[in-house]
């Protein structure tokens, strides 16, 4: 997906187009957020298959493996589908990884405060069809929604999850993270936080994201440095070093091994989509 943000909406009348979408399990190089208004969902994620009915939401992170197959329940079906890249809303992104990584789809009551969230798809699509979209006005209304969601998932958590099946732990070392990216900070730093050995921290990540602690700071710092790079004029050098790098060459390496492309190319081509 090369585009920041992109929505999507389906009725019955699509399902041609959804038997088109791929029928054996994927993953997305961005994150995906259905929003399902009426049908039934059909979901294999982190291996296991389960259905959900409408109303529903699920979010899949970047890079999860999963096959979503969305079907008609009465005749009915309506469901938007939202991708978007890590960093058009990076202070949410990490914290959707916590509170979605064991249970990825929710199922809600069907109400006013569903209904506000179906506007707000609507609002984003009405927006995104625009010959110019504002994403500046997007962004806030993804990140509303994402706040809706949560305050219903609050709501429901007791009584539909497990609470000790969570991962408070990792939850945690997303706290702190959220609050140290910006320092030139190590594994070592995160686990003397958490009060454990920096192995366990390692193992816990790999469990929840398949990923070491090391490349989850970096991936949280490569996704502010998109972030600065698309909507700040600093230079490679001050985003570097606003990111704890003090060489630029390290900051420029490790950007294209994460991203396949230098901060300049990076740059360029959000100039490019944006404009």
């Amino acid at each position: 997906m090369s585009q920041l943000f992109d929505i999507q909406k389906f009725t019955e009348a699509d399902l041609d187009i959804l038997a088109a979408k791929p029928s054996d399990p994927h993953v997305h190089d961005s994150e995906e957020l259905i929003v399902g208004i009426h049908g039934v969902l059909d979901h294999f994620i982190d291996f296991k298959s389960s259905v959900f009915q409408s109303p529903y939401i699920s979010f899949i992170t970047k890079g999860k493996l999963h096959l979503a197959k969305p079907a008609p329940k009465n005749g009915h079906l309506n469901l938007w589908l939202i991708n978007f890249q890590s960093e058009f809303i990076p202070e949410t992104t990490f914290q959707l990884y916590s509170w979605y990584h064991d249970y990825a789809t929710l199922e809600f009551e069907r109400g006013a405060c569903f209904d506000r969230m179906d506007q707000l798809c609507a609002m984003m699509f009405e927006e995104n069809q625009q010959q110019t979209p504002d994403f500046s006005v997007i962004r806030h209304l993804l990140s509303a929604l994402f706040t809706m969601i949560e305050a219903q998932r609050r709501k429901i958590e007791p009584q539909q999850i497990n609470l000790k099946t969570q991962n408070i732990t990792f939850k945690n070392f997303l706290k702190i993270l959220e609050e140290n990216y910006l320092r030139p900070e190590g594994v070592e730093f995160y686990a003397e936080k958490l009060f454990m050995s920096s192995r366990n921290l390692n193992l816990i990540c790999q469990n929840v994201l398949q990923q070491s602690v090391t490349e989850i700071i970096e991936t949280r710092k490569l996704i502010e440095a998109k972030n600065l790079l698309t909507s700040t004029d600093k230079t490679i050098s001050e985003i570097g070093y606003e990111l704890g790098y003090n060489e630029k060459a390290y900051f420029t390496t490790v950007f294209k091994r994460k991203s396949g492309q230098t901060p300049t190319e990076f740059r360029e081509e959000m100039k490019n989509i944006i404009s």
